[in-house]
Formats: structure tokens, C-alpha cells, sequence
């Protein structure tokens, strides 16, 4: 399982709201792996990497939170000056796009892990396997 389920919980911007989320699932003990936070004036897009997304997801739509599911790959990448370049930079010259990427909080030996959605999933993680790019799985990932 070479891609990734991530699941994205739309909040409105308002205090407490990624508490609520929090708690739901520290009740449903889903633990969190990684998540990347993006807001606008008016809400927010949580983006998660959870030990069981789909309980989680069961459990935030129970409580009335609109979530949605994307395929994302996670990749590691060398911890040095121009590790994440060198991805970057190979991904640009196979034109592959990314939409949007953030960090693992788990370093693995000496490789930095990174979350990456491309426009183009099977492109990407066909480059990436081409490239000699190591892919984490999903079950390593979500037992990190």
C-alpha cells in the first residue's frame, strides 16, 4: 500500500473548534501520525495522517464535521542541505506538480519524512519509485 489515506476536516475558524477534534479522537483512541493546518477568514482545512482514518472519519461526521478522504505518498528524504531540493527539483524536471506537502513529526534514521499530494498520484509515485526515492508505506506510517 504505496499511497496513503489522509483524511481533511473543514472547521470554521473559531476558538475551541480543533479541540473538539482533538478530543473526538482521543475518545475513539486514534492517534494523530502527522497533520498540516491551513486556514482563510472563515475556516480551516486539518489535514490528518491517523492510526485508523476510518474511525476517525466515522467518528468526526458522527459529531457533525464534514471530512473527506485523498490519497497522499509519503516519502523519506535525506536530512541535509538539499535532500528535499533534490526531490523537488527531479519532480519538476518529470513535470509532476504538487499540490501541497508538509512533515512527518517521526524522524527515520537519518531521513526526514515528508507528506506529498501531487495533482497526478500515480505520476508522482511512479516518478518517485524511478528516481530510487524510498516510499514509506501506509501501514509502516500509521504505526510510527
Amino acid at each position: 500500500m504505496e499511497k496513503l489515506e489522509q483524511i481533511s476536516v473543514f472547521l470554521e475558524n473559531q476558538p475551541g473548534r480543533l479541540s473538539e477534534v482533538t478530543r473526538i479522537l482521543v475518545d475513539a483512541k486514534v492517534n494523530i501520525r502527522a497533520l498540516s493546518l491551513a486556514d482563510t477568514t472563515d475556516f480551516g482545512i486539518l489535514r490528518l495522517i491517523v492510526s485508523d482514518y476510518e474511525k476517525a472519519g466515522k467518528e468526526l461526521k458522527a459529531n457533525g464535521f464534514t471530512v473527506g478522504r485523498t490519497e497522499v505518498v509519503a516519502v523519506e528524504v535525506p536530512d541535509n542541505p538539499g535532500g528535499l531540493h533534490d526531490i523537488l527539483k527531479s519532480l519538476k524536471n518529470a513535470d509532476v506538480n504538487i499540490e501541497y506537502m508538509y512533515a512527518f513529526v517521526q524522524r527515520s534514521g537519518e531521513n526526514a519524512i515528508i507528506i506529498f499530494r501531487f495533482d497526478n498520484i500515480n505520476a508522482g509515485l511512479h516518478h518517485l519509485k524511478q528516481s530510487g526515492v524510498r516510499i514509506i508505506d501506509g501501514q509502516t506510517l500509521y504505526e510510527m
